[in-house]
């Protein structure tokens, strides 16, 4: 490794910003709620309790001491992997293995994935079986851990390949302008999965049952109505199978629209709070902010791949991680590198992600506020929009308060005290 390199230099300074931010962020989050965490806010009132509040801390705080050193063994594992030449070794090793490109790529991606899943396995089964399952949430037994794992494997590895083939093709046939290709291929891709995944992904699963007649189902037919929203049915998730951690969300494109209640959702709001729920989302709708985003991302994605195939047409990206660069007759850099180019470059500016972040949590935070708006306009005022909030943030053990710096860098929704502050303030 080349100390002095540009892009090992960015390496290193995003890797450990990333761990200082996340450190230094938990610990503020974590004197915030030692001092007070045990405070019930005006804003709910009798809605909480103090026996609430403190499982709620106890939940929070076992998240944070539990986040450090899974942070720093990250870190660990990031910095030796770069350092070791463990990324030139296996991309060698597997080129000598085989010639085919398309081999490279997929084999090269497998096997550097291997220790950041070996090391995630124990944190994982610490995080589901020793928090999750102490506080009440985790309801899956090992088995169904294990046959979660291998789906999520497979389930990758299928929707993976295909990228990583059409990638190295262009790679090889339109050396310069492959980043055009790919932007569009990436955007057609993320579309069609999110057609197929409600139909053959999500059922992998979970058990999905339409919402039976009721009360509950008549009031969201008619919100339904009343927004216009055409949609594939309402359906029931079995949440509870493995969490008690409860959710509603909108999934789907076109025909495969679908709206979805986790059934732990149903059991603890009343009918006309879930319906103030999906009002929320059907805001997100009306507001046309899932049409925005992707307005702005797909000249995103175009402008970020323009700037990568720069990147990888540069011998030092792969010099100064130790690669030895193999070159075309024309002295550019050979098509048979450019996978290794593109993973070496998420890896150099990764540590960077948390700044971004913040940019895109202000604008999801702003469209939160607006769906917030939204349901209270649509379901007749805001006291049953409350009143869920609260109910699932207790369910949820979330903390009512945290201090700003915290909820910028980590929150793409507004703090709950914030949500309500805004709708009372619409309604007066």
């Amino acid at each position: 490794m080349q100390y002095t390199n540009v892009f090992v230099v960015l390496f290193f300074v995003g890797a450990f910003l990333d761990a200082a931010i996340h450190l230094s962020l938990g610990f503020i989050d974590y004197s915030f709620r030692k001092k007070h965490g045990m405070e019930i806010p005006p804003e709910v009132g009798a809605s909480v309790d103090k026996e609430t509040l403190s499982r709620t801390c106890a939940y929070e705080d076992a998240k944070h001491f539990f986040s450090v050193p899974e942070i720093l063994v990250s870190l660990a594992l990031k910095v030796y992997l770069a350092a070791s030449g463990f990324y030139p070794a296996v991309f060698e090793t597997v080129f000598t293995w085989t010639g085919s490109a398309f081999l490279v790529n997929v084999l090269f991606l497998l096997f550097i994935s291997v220790p950041d899943a070996i090391v995630g396995i124990p944190f994982s089964l610490y995080r589901v079986f020793g928090i999750e399952k102490k506080f009440g949430f985790c309801k899956q037994t090992f088995g169904m851990w294990i046959v979660d794992a291998v789906k999520e494997a497979v389930v990758s590895a299928v929707l993976a390949l295909p990228l990583v083939a059409v990638a190295g093709f262009l790679f090889r046939v339109a050396p310069s302008s492959w980043w055009i290709f790919l932007a569009a291929a990436y955007i057609a891709f993320s579309l069609a999965v999110s057609v197929i995944y409600p139909v053959f992904i999500a059922p992998l699963f979970n058990k999905f049952t339409p919402l039976e007649d009721g009360e509950l189902k008549s009031r969201l037919d008619s919100l339904l109505a009343r927004c216009h929203f055409r949609s594939g049915g309402l359906f029931v998730m079995d949440a509870s199978r493995r969490s008690g951690h409860s959710n509603a969300y909108f999934t789907g494109f076109g025909k495969t629209k679908r709206v979805v209640l986790y059934d732990t959702l149903i059991e603890q709001l009343t009918p006309a709070e879930i319906e103030a729920v999906l009002g929320h989302e059907l805001g997100h709708f009306k507001k046309h902010h899932i049409i925005r985003r992707m307005l702005v991302v797909i000249p995103v994605v175009f402008a970020a791949l323009f700037v990568v195939s720069l990147a990888l047409r540069y011998p030092p990206l792969y010099e100064g991680f130790g690669f030895s660069v193999m070159k075309e007759a024309g002295g550019e850099v050979s098509h048979r590198m450019m996978m290794a180019g593109l993973v070496l470059f998420g890896i150099v500016f990764s540590g960077f992600s948390p700044l971004a972040g913040v940019v895109l949590n202000f604008f999801s935070r702003r469209d939160e506020f607006q769906a917030d708006a939204f349901s209270a306009e649509v379901c007749g005022g805001c006291e049953e929009l409350v009143s869920a909030l609260v109910k699932l943030n207790k369910e949820n053990l979330s903390e009512m308060q945290v201090p700003k710096i915290y909820s910028v860098f980590h929150y793409n929704h507004p703090p709950l005290l914030e949500r309500i502050r805004a709708l009372r303030e619409k309604k007066r």
